[in-house]
């Protein structure tokens, strides 16, 4: 369905595209109406299919998995690093946040919205709020060690780590919760 809705999509705006160019001063709005109601109903199948898409059990369980795999790392890391803050030169954080983090922040970023389909609304607002300030964090820090601000950097690792951990606990809480939805683990 999703690709259906693509295609119709780019038919329609290429159909919409080619009846507004062949005069010059004018649009024939018969022609030009049917390609944009054609355009307008591939977004809809588009959407529709990524919905039901991002529903699916298996893609779902899958992605609480990588949620829950990608924070466990960032914790793993944000702890290594602020153990060992005293004994690296703070110009150099910013290297070591891009050789630690960019893969796990990006696999939990693509798989959160699980968490709200899974345990709704509120619950993904709770832990994408801890999460958020972590990543807030730790850019901070990236941007203080190019800029030299050396005492900020160190303050802001340990704060991202606060948040981290707790963005942790809050996916192993409601991982003990149970599955609300009753949409059972793929075999």
């Amino acid at each position: 369905m999703k690709t259906l809705g693509f295609l119709m999509i780019t038919v329609g705006f290429l159909g919409a595209s080619w009846v507004s160019v062949q005069h010059e001063t004018e649009i024939n709005w018969v022609y030009f109406g049917g390609p944009v109601a054609l355009a307008v109903i591939g977004v809809a199948l588009a959407r529709m299919g990524a919905k039901s898409e991002a529903n699916e059990s298996e893609t779902l369980h899958q992605n609480m998995l990588d949620l829950n795999e990608s924070i466990d790392r960032i914790v793993e890391n944000i702890i290594k690093f602020d153990d060992s803050k005293a004994g690296q030169s703070p110009y150099d954080f910013y290297g070591k946040i891009d050789e630690l983090f960019p893969k796990d922040l990006a696999t939990f970023v693509e798989a959160r919205k699980s968490i709200g389909h899974i345990f709704g609304l509120p619950a993904y607002a709770d832990v994408m709020n801890s999460f958020a300030a972590g990543e807030r964090y730790l850019n901070r820090v990236w941007s203080c060690s190019v800029d030299g601000y050396i005492d900020e950097a160190l303050e802001y690792i340990s704060r991202s780590r606060v948040q981290f951990i707790e963005t942790q606990g809050k996916l192993k809480a409601l991982g003990e919760k149970g599955n609300p939805t009753g949409i059972p683990s793929p075999s």
